[in-house]
């Protein structure tokens, strides 16, 4: 049997079948109903392990549901931090940037590394050569970002719910100022911890990854699926 792991972030529910470290298929999910998607998967076939990383409240009844979809349950949340201690990592970082560092260590280990993820919150962790967790930083992801411009302002302020291709330095419009403030603001914030630790080798995951990668000139790895893979370790490794 293979293994299942599972993300529940704040935006949407991400899950894949792992053999090993290796990814199989994958989903995708976006809305409230997470437990019936998750049964939904795990009523075509039954996995080994199912590692579950959430940062919303799970119940004991749903967490109790899942173990007995599987032969073995590892949650990790913020009443289950075991794999964090486990691992070296600090009780207080959430389930997926744990994971996250999980799997940074595994694909450059020797090697010190800047983690970006970049989704509804931007996350930034540094591990030293070792390995070790050498601490972090947390800021408002971009839809974040534009979101509460319009909500702080009262709405005097459109709500831009699009990224933009290009943005000015300069821009003559109401519309783009707001996106060249919010994402210029993001890439000063990058380039900054970028030149802090010049040494460390640069990963970049989340939804908005691939977005800021291309803005950037330095030589930098994007791994979308990073979480997933630090889940698929953590299975594996219990097996």
């Amino acid at each position: 049997m293979a293994n299942l792991i599972i993300d529940i972030g704040n935006t949407a529910l991400k899950a894949a079948w792992a053999d090993g470290v290796t990814l199989g298929k994958t989903f995708r999910y976006q809305g409230e109903r997470t437990m019936d998607f998750i049964l939904s998967i795990t009523a075509k076939e039954k996995p080994e392990v199912m590692v579950v990383s959430t940062v919303r409240e799970m119940t004991k009844r749903n967490e109790n549901l899942l173990r007995q979809e599987c032969s073995h349950l590892i949650m990790m949340d913020s009443r289950n931090r075991s794999v964090s201690e486990h691992n070296g990592i600090p009780a207080y970082l959430s389930p997926d940037r744990a994971a996250s560092i999980i799997a940074a260590r595994y694909l450059f280990k020797g090697s010190p590394v800047t983690i970006f993820d970049c989704g509804t919150i931007l996350t930034t962790d540094y591990l030293d050569s070792e390995g070790n967790y050498e601490g972090g930083s947390i800021s408002p992801g971009c839809m974040t970002r534009f979101k509460s411009v319009n909500r702080y302002s009262n709405r005097s302020l459109p709500l831009l719910l699009e990224m933009p291709e290009e943005t000015e330095e300069k821009s003559t419009s109401l519309e783009d100022s707001i996106k060249s403030g919010i994402i210029s603001g993001i890439m000063f914030e990058i380039r900054g911890r970028m030149d802090s630790h010049p040494e460390n080798i640069c990963v970049f995951t989340g939804g908005d990854a691939i977005y800021f990668v291309k803005r950037l000139k330095n030589s930098i790895f994007v791994v979308c699926n990073l979480v997933l893979m630090g889940l698929a370790l953590v299975a594996d490794r219990y097996e």
